[in-house]
């Protein structure tokens, strides 16, 4: 299951550009949570805080615990990491979503998928490993949730697939997914064909015209 972590925020009032900078000039990033019944706040959460967090998760859903700080008066909220930016040259942090969850309320999350094991239709036949979906959109409540769906392909043959019906998931959650999709599938191995080389053509026997001297000397021997 995803593992819930626990994060420090304060509440910011300010926006614009100018508040922003300030943010990331005392070592913070402006976050911003929405969802449930509550309205969008705009928070602050420390820099170093939220890269060791995301520096340690294993999938892309983290459950976090929010602390936020407003004025002195501190109020915990459940969220799910909804999106990180970065900075596309320096890949800095500089922004945070929040998506507010209820414990008591299904979620719906893309999980990543990833297989273990060499399959036996790869490793003694010369099959290949083919994976047709890299996440499965999944929904259950936020403390069922899944860090990662790990699928043992090892005794997979050629010829042989794993649906989405087939995934082990978790009790208590639900793939929101066609069941008959493709997930993984064991594809027979290439076969290479050696180019075929025409044969060179049968150069024709060249005749050649006898020198008038030598001509001359072969009517005179028969003579």
């Amino acid at each position: 299951m995803a593992k819930q972590a626990k994060l420090s925020a304060r509440s910011r009032s300010e926006g614009g550009r100018n508040a922003v900078k300030q943010v990331r000039a005392r070592g913070g990033v402006p976050a911003v949570i929405y969802g449930s019944k509550d309205k969008p706040a705009n928070l602050e959460v420390s820099r170093r805080d939220i890269e060791a967090l995301l520096s340690h998760a294993v999938g892309e859903n983290i459950l976090v615990e929010l602390e936020i700080d407003e004025n002195g008066k501190k109020t915990n909220r459940l969220s799910l990491i909804q999106e990180v930016q970065h900075h596309p040259l320096r890949g800095e942090i500089l922004h945070v979503d929040f998506h507010a969850v209820s414990m008591t309320e299904k979620i719906s999350a893309d999980i990543v998928i990833e297989s273990y094991g060499e399959p036996d239709g790869v490793k003694n036949f010369g099959g290949l490993l083919e994976q047709s979906m890299r996440s499965v959109t999944i929904r259950c409540l936020p403390q069922n949730l899944p860090e990662i769906i790990r699928v043992d392909v090892s005794a997979m043959k050629i010829g042989d697939s794993i649906h989405v019906r087939d995934l082990p998931l978790p009790a208590d959650v639900e793939a929101d997914e066609d069941a008959d999709l493709t997930v993984f599938i064991v594809a027979e191995p290439a076969v290479v064909e050696e180019p075929v080389v025409a044969a060179a053509p049968e150069s024709p026997e060249v005749i050649k015209e006898k020198k008038p001297e030598a001509a001359a000397a072969g009517t005179e021997e028969k003579k």
